[in-house]
């Protein structure tokens, strides 16, 4: 504050740039001259603006291109510069294979966290600053997220809430294995009613995730023929959501059947991630809980493109691949237009890391104007993971994670499939 009245006073006095009248303001301060600068999504881009940025935060957004003397200067005044994207719904330890079924069993959470770093350093070379990372190895997730945090390992900034609570048999615990195998390798996060379940919930707390995802229904790619409604008992997501509340965890679904939807909003949990078969009472309910949805289009695409020819996929998975993935669009439309709240989220790990950018695409592809689109990956998704007053937009006093591609997505999206520049916390990771 004091600093600021200084400047401020120094301005008035001399009429020029308080920044320009003393080389101890440029000490230490990068400044990015951005041609254009979406700085807060939902509003209209500007021209020729200077971002200030100390510590790796933003010090100050200023028209003009300003060059205080001893700054450092990031010329993106040829670009498109918008705030680092943020993709809710990610697996940073694989990727959909042939081979899944087989490093199911041989991995370690040694190798998980391995394959994570690899896939956080693509994510964040994308443009994507921050994810959320909802189901994985607990080791290897609370590993590499607090690898990343240390500086240790180049990544997005991550949450994560480790394995599923899942009903045991459910879509987050082991199917398709013998007996011998299923019993080796359940979940630690299974769980069978209101009591066990909230133990599950509490030891994952216990062991530092951020967030608590639960399957709430059947999935496409367990391989099971389980089918994708409703898996956990009404008592049983009630006492999963008030124990996470009650210990300071929100709560996020795998659901794609309504059953499971519509159950799990009741219970008062905080997002639904996919919700491929939504139903009016669905948008009733996201709209007066203020509940997020994460479509996780990609996936959907993914899935149903694989299995048109993999013959790898389980009869299961197939079927389920078919049926789910192409009513995806449709249920993002009906979102959309019933004014529920969309946050970013690919589920990418399902599709390969790297291209999370399609998601925008298909969101403007279910109706959302690519200004909405962008809105869900930086305002949106920011509120989602309750970290706004952090990162989501460029604004004073929140980290610096800015990116630039070469053209303007508002009339383009697909040009965010195509990020030149990234910076994350003022470091500069990418400059193309």
């Amino acid at each position: 504050m004091f600093r600021s009245m200084v400047a401020a006073i120094a301005l008035m006095a001399t009429g020029g740039s308080a920044l320009a009248q003393t080389d101890a303001a440029g000490a230490g301060l990068t400044v990015i001259h951005a041609g254009h600068l979406l700085a807060v999504p939902g509003n209209a881009p500007t021209s020729n603006q200077s971002i200030l940025i100390r510590d790796g935060r933003i010090e100050a957004v200023e028209a003009g291109f300003v060059t205080p003397e001893g700054a450092t200067i990031v010329d993106l005044s040829d670009r498109f510069v918008l705030p680092g994207l943020i993709d809710s719904h990610v697996h940073l330890q694989g990727e959909l294979s042939p081979q899944g079924r087989l490093l199911e069993v041989t991995l370690n959470s040694a190798d998980l966290a391995l394959d994570g770093a690899r896939h956080a350093r693509t994510t964040l070379m994308a443009g994507f600053t921050t994810v959320q990372d909802v189901g994985g190895d607990l080791e290897a997730s609370t590993g590499l997220r607090d690898a990343i945090r240390a500086g240790d390992i180049v990544g997005p900034r991550m949450r994560v809430s480790g394995p599923a609570v899942t009903p045991t048999g459910g879509h987050g615990d082991v199917n398709g294995f013998s007996t011998a195998v299923m019993d080796a390798l359940t979940s630690r996060a299974a769980c069978d009613g209101p009591a066990d379940c909230r133990r599950a919930v509490r030891e994952l707390v216990r062991a530092g995730v951020d967030v608590i995802k639960i399957t709430g229904t059947g999935g496409v790619l367990s391989n099971t023929a389980a089918g994708v409604e409703q898996q956990f008992f009404d008592d049983e997501l009630e006492s999963i959501v008030g124990a996470a509340h009650m210990m300071g965890r929100q709560v996020t679904a795998h659901s794609h059947g309504v059953t499971g939807i519509n159950s799990f909003l009741e219970a008062g949990g905080d997002s639904i991630e996919h919700g491929t078969y939504l139903d009016r009472d669905s948008i009733r309910l996201f709209r007066s809980r203020n509940a997020y949805l994460i479509p996780t289009l990609l996936a959907g695409a993914t899935v149903a493109e694989i299995a048109e020819t993999a013959d790898w996929m389980t009869p299961a998975i197939r079927e389920k691949s078919l049926s789910v993935g192409p009513v995806m669009l449709e249920m993002a439309r009906s979102a959309h237009e019933g004014g529920v709240m969309i946050a970013f989220g690919t589920d990418s790990g399902v599709s390969r890391h790297g291209i999370n950018a399609r998601e925008f695409s298909l969101l403007v592809e279910a109706g959302l104007t690519p200004m909405e689109a962008i809105t869900t990956a930086t305002v949106n998704a920011s509120r989602h993971l309750q970290m706004d007053d952090e990162i989501g937009t460029i604004e004073v006093g929140k980290y610096a994670d800015i990116i630039a591609v070469d053209s303007d997505p508002l009339e383009n999206i697909d040009a965010l499939m195509d990020v030149g520049f990234v910076m994350q916390g003022g470091t500069v990771y990418k400059s193309e």
